[in-house]
């Protein structure tokens, strides 16, 4: 038997003003790990990602990640399985120190033009925690089975 138990982590959004009406990340079932993030284009303007073409969509709110912590943004499924859409760079980072406004970088790797209209799911947002590292400089790492095995050693 497994058991869990819910942490819940208060950030602060903040609605911007273009976006009065779009909702805020949010989650769409009970057991999701990703909110999920809503287009804020100006609705008498869709946007337009022509194939092998790339765009940056507004979300319409910026977020206080606190410190230790990092906002990633990633690909819907759904997109991306249907139409081809994607996140460029997933996942995609907003640091704890970044206040402007949230935009997800899309890719249309599709044969069609994809059309984003306002309000449309386009992104998922998960929060993690991101350690500090400090650096150790040795002469030489401990040694492992692995060792320097990498791109495809294990013939799979």
């Amino acid at each position: 038997m497994t058991t869990a138990t819910a942490n819940t982590l208060q950030i602060a959004i903040q609605r911007l003003p273009h976006n009065p009406d779009v909702p805020l990340p949010a989650y769409q079932s009970d057991h999701a790990a990703g909110m999920d993030v809503h287009a804020a284009v100006p609705a008498e303007q869709p946007l337009v990602i022509a194939p092998g073409k790339f765009a940056l969509v507004p979300a319409g709110f910026s977020l206080a990640v606190p410190e230790g912590f990092e906002a990633q943004i990633r690909p819907r499924s759904g997109l991306a399985a249907k139409h081809g859409v994607t996140a460029l760079n997933s996942p995609g980072t907003i640091d704890a120190d970044y206040r402007g406004e949230v935009k997800i970088l899309l890719i249309n790797l599709g044969a069609e033009p994809f059309t984003i209209q306002r309000g449309m799911r386009i992104a998922q947002l998960i929060i993690k925690p991101v350690p500090k590292v400090q650096w150790v400089q040795v002469d030489e790492l401990p040694p492992t089975r692995r060792g320097q095995g990498g791109f495809g050693h294990t013939g799979h």
